[in-house]
């Protein structure tokens, strides 16, 4: 399994480094496309409201590739597939609307790009999910708390160690040579 994700993940990633330098080299041509996601999401992220689209296009660009580098390296693979899955969905929801097209042609085109880039969202909602044949984190926190131990008061523990440390001290000097 461990070689398959080292062939998966890369695979996986290579689309989101591609596009990600892409938009970095030449954001102009995202920027016109993504203005209308921006608009909607400044009224929710006042951050981005303030904010050139040209700007906010190559931020994008630049975690996308980062995100799809990580993914593909395997460095905080869960967390770079989380990342690129949240980016995607805006995305393409700006640059594939094929249900805003009136040509029949250009409609199927890109319906099958949104298509793709939901295929692709599904891809990386599996990646984050994979925990690499380890318990997830979850997981460990639900045995943890079925398997915990009554709390013990300290006074007692403290009293038991007192009287065993006495007992042995007194087999100690028992057991030296010499006047007692």
């Amino acid at each position: 399994m461990a070689a398959l994700r080292k062939l998966a993940r890369p695979l996986l990633a290579a689309p989101f480094v591609s596009v990600g330098l892409r938009t970095l080299q030449r954001p102009e041509a995202v920027a016109e496309v993504s203005r209308p996601a921006v608009r909607v999401l400044g009224k929710h992220v006042p951050l981005l409201a303030a904010r050139d689209p040209l700007q906010v296009v190559r931020v994008a660009g630049a975690v996308q590739a980062s995100a799809a580098l990580l993914l593909a390296t395997g460095r905080a693979p869960r967390v770079a597939a989380l990342t690129l899955a949240a980016a995607l969905v805006p995305t393409s929801l700006a640059a594939h609307a094929f249900w805003t097209v009136e040509d029949p042609e250009e409609r199927a085109r890109q319906r099958a790009r949104f298509l793709t880039d939901l295929s692709a969202l599904g891809g990386l909602l599996i990646a984050a999910a994979d925990t690499h044949g380890k318990p997830s984190l979850a997981h460990r926190s639900r045995r943890a708390l079925a398997h915990r131990h009554p709390v013990r008061t300290v006074r007692r523990p403290l009293e038991a160690v007192a009287s065993r440390t006495a007992r042995r001290a007194a087999d100690v000097a028992s057991a030296l040579p010499g006047p007692r």
